[in-house]
């Protein structure tokens, strides 16, 4: 079973700490535990030098070191090499929201919090926390000169002007639709130009074809289950190809995607794979 998510609350008002306590213990995908609480960033900073955690809810405006200049702080350690939990910003203001990027922040969630933009932020942070891992797993030796992450570890989006890179870590299912593909994340959509073949001959080692119109993370496949035809006709294109109504549970965003007749035994074998 993959560990519990560790967090650390850090926010000086004690109501807004129970609050994120009780929206974190209802939550129960991704599996997560509440580490410890901290008033200030001070207190956060001693409790993390004798303990770690995987991530910081972490308020703003706080009274001594405040929120930025304590994640700056955990931004300094990271570039140093010292191994450091990720953040996501908990505030009333959004005014920060530019710096928080900046800062690297997984989220920035305004208060009052709700329960599925917690959960989505929880779950990019399961995302990012496996790309870290991925990536020290591949990091070459001191001699080697290979990168340890490469273009084909990221899709560049176009989005209103300016280019964004998505880990493909992060990426649910790829999924055509008319002249474009949509690209799902656990919080996010965001539309591509080009081909589904082009993703799969670049990406086809990480995803699944369920279906000629979508590409699944093996990893996100949760369900296969059987429901009425008419239920995914979207993505039959009206050619029959849709194994009796077959159609996978997506996990984070619970969506379900229809299996074309020749995938249902990829499925099969790719959920029993998961349970290895």
């Amino acid at each position: 079973m993959t560990p519990a998510l560790r967090i650390l609350i850090v926010d000086d008002e004690p109501l807004a700490r129970l609050r994120l306590r009780s929206l974190v213990e209802a939550i129960t995908e991704p599996r997560c535990e509440v580490a410890a609480e901290a008033a200030t960033g001070s207190q956060a900073a001693a409790w993390l030098r004798d303990h770690g955690c995987d991530l910081v809810l972490l308020d703003v405006q706080m009274p001594g070191i405040d929120g930025l200049q304590f994640a700056d702080g955990l931004a300094q350690r990271g570039a140093a090499g010292h191994g450091v939990p990720l953040i996501v910003f908990v505030t009333a203001h959004a005014m920060h929201a530019l710096r928080a990027f900046e800062l690297d922040a997984i989220d920035y969630l305004t208060k009052p919090v709700r329960r599925e933009r917690l959960q989505a932020a929880l779950a990019r942070t399961v995302q990012r926390l496996n790309e870290r891992a991925a990536v020290q797993v591949q990091q070459p030796a001191p001699s080697g000169d290979k990168p340890a992450v490469s273009d084909a570890d990221f899709v560049t989006i176009a989005d209103r002007g300016r280019l964004k890179r998505v880990p493909v870590s992060e990426v649910l299912y790829f999924k055509a639709e008319l002249k474009y593909v949509t690209l799902r994340t656990a919080s996010e959509s965001h539309v591509l130009d080009g081909a589904l073949s082009d993703l799969e001959q670049r990406h086809g080692d990480r995803f699944l074809r369920v279906h000629r119109n979508a590409l699944v993370a093996r990893w996100a496949v949760r369900e296969l289950e059987r429901h009425a035809v008419t239920n995914f006709g979207e993505l039959d294109g009206g050619d029959g190809d849709v194994g009796d109504g077959w159609a996978v549970r997506i996990v984070h965003v619970d969506e379900w995607l229809a299996v074309s007749r020749r995938q249902v035994a990829a499925v099969r074998e790719a959920l029993a794979g998961q349970g290895r």
